[in-house]
């Protein structure tokens, strides 16, 4: 399995494109802010002859959303994310307003996803574990083969996500962190939904906040 990221929108959000030998690939948490943004993801998925099959987010704020209607329309394909962050997604406008962002109106996914269960498509399944405290639909998602795991917001190098927005809780975040991320191996590559790559033994050892 292969992960390619791009950059996106003013709030520095790690757009994903994940695909594997088959050539079918799925957008995670596309937060593409503009035309420009959305192409640089389109033209890598064309040039990589790719398949989009899905839309999956690792959690609904506002700046992880930014391109789910964009990519929606030009793939065709749904949307899937978890349910707990559904009341996000219907003030996302409002959210970008306190960022100084305008947002448009999101629809619904169009698929829950739970933990327990996984997202398949060619040949690769990750499989999802809830995470909450970031946000209350927070998932992360794990592709045991390779080692790697997409985190979203939970976790990022040296810290972790902010627990003072709606739907925020420290104790459950912390909670979620040691009790089920912290069990994978240590050299699982740990890709966040901003900043650079880190390991799940790298967290352990020298994050302050899971000391």
């Amino acid at each position: 399995m292969k992960i390619e990221t791009f950059v996106c929108n003013p709030i520095m959000e790690n757009t994903f494109v994940v695909y594997d030998e088959t050539k079918q690939c799925i957008i995670i948490d596309p937060g593409c802010f503009n035309d420009a943004e959305f192409s640089k993801i389109d033209d890598f998925i064309k040039a990589n002859d790719l398949e989009v099959v899905k839309i999956v987010n690792t959690h609904s704020h506002f700046d992880h959303i930014m391109g789910i209607q964009k990519c929606r329309s030009a793939y065709n394909v749904k949307w899937e994310a978890h349910s707990g962050d559904n009341s996000l997604i219907e003030n996302a406008p409002n959210q970008g307003k306190m960022f100084g962002i305008p947002m448009q109106e999101v629809a619904l996914p169009d698929i829950e996803l739970n933990e327990g269960e996984s997202i398949e498509f060619g040949n690769t399944k990750l499989s999802i574990f809830h995470v909450p405290g970031h946000s209350n639909g927070s998932i992360c998602l794990y592709h045991q083969e390779s080692k790697q795991i997409i985190v979203g917001d939970v976790l990022f190098k040296s810290s972790i996500g902010r627990t003072d927005l709606p739907g925020g809780n420290y104790e459950l975040l912390i909670s979620g962190i040691k009790n089920k991320l912290f069990q994978l191996p240590d050299d699982v590559l740990v890709y966040p939904g901003h900043g650079g790559t880190t390991s799940i033994g790298e967290e352990k050892i020298s994050n302050p906040f899971l000391q």
